[in-house]
C-alpha cells in the first residue's frame, strides 16, 4: 500500500470536499454510489471478521456487495461524522456509527476510518471501532 506523502500527486491527496462526498454516499446507504468512490483495485478492511485485521475485502465489486449485504443486515446504519483529519493522500475520519441489526443488536459505538486515497477515489479503507461489552474485563 502507498503511504509515501511527501510524494502524492494533487489527484491524490485527501480533501475536505472528497471526505464529505465520500461521507453522504455511505450515509445515503446507496452501495453503486458508495463503491464510485473506491479504485477497482481497493482494499476496505473492516473492522470485524476472522483475520487481525478483522476482515480484507479487495476490489471494488467485492466491496459493494459486502456492504450491500450490511445494508440488508442493517437498514438503518448511519454515521455521525465528528472530524476528518488530513496529511496528503490520507485521511482519518472519526465517528459514531449507529443502527439496528436485523437481529435486534443497537449499534452505536464510536470509531474511525483510515483512508489512503490515490487518483481521487479511495485505495485502501481501514476501520476500527470501539467495542462495547457489558461485563467487567479490560
Amino acid at each position: 500500500m502507498p503511504d509515501d506523502i511527501t510524494t502524492a500527486k494533487d489527484g491524490d491527496l485527501a480533501t475536505p470536499a472528497l471526505m464529505e462526498a465520500i461521507s453522504a454516499a455511505f450515509n445515503s446507504r446507496d452501495v453503486d454510489r458508495i463503491a464510485s468512490f473506491f479504485t477497482e483495485d481497493a482494499t476496505f478492511c473492516l473492522a470485524r471478521g476472522p483475520e487481525p485485521v478483522g476482515r480484507t475485502l479487495k476490489g471494488r465489486e467485492t466491496i459493494r456487495k459486502a456492504l450491500a449485504d450490511r445494508f440488508k443486515v442493517i437498514p438503518d446504519m448511519r454515521w455521525e461524522h465528528k472530524e476528518h483529519i488530513f496529511l496528503g493522500n490520507r485521511a482519518v475520519s472519526v465517528w459514531t456509527v449507529k443502527g439496528r441489526s436485523a437481529d435486534g443488536e443497537l449499534l452505536n459505538y464510536q470509531g474511525c476510518d483510515i483512508y489512503t486515497i490515490r487518483g481521487g477515489k479511495i485505495f485502501a479503507k481501514d476501520t476500527y471501532w470501539k467495542i462495547v461489552e457489558h461485563r467487567d474485563r479490560l
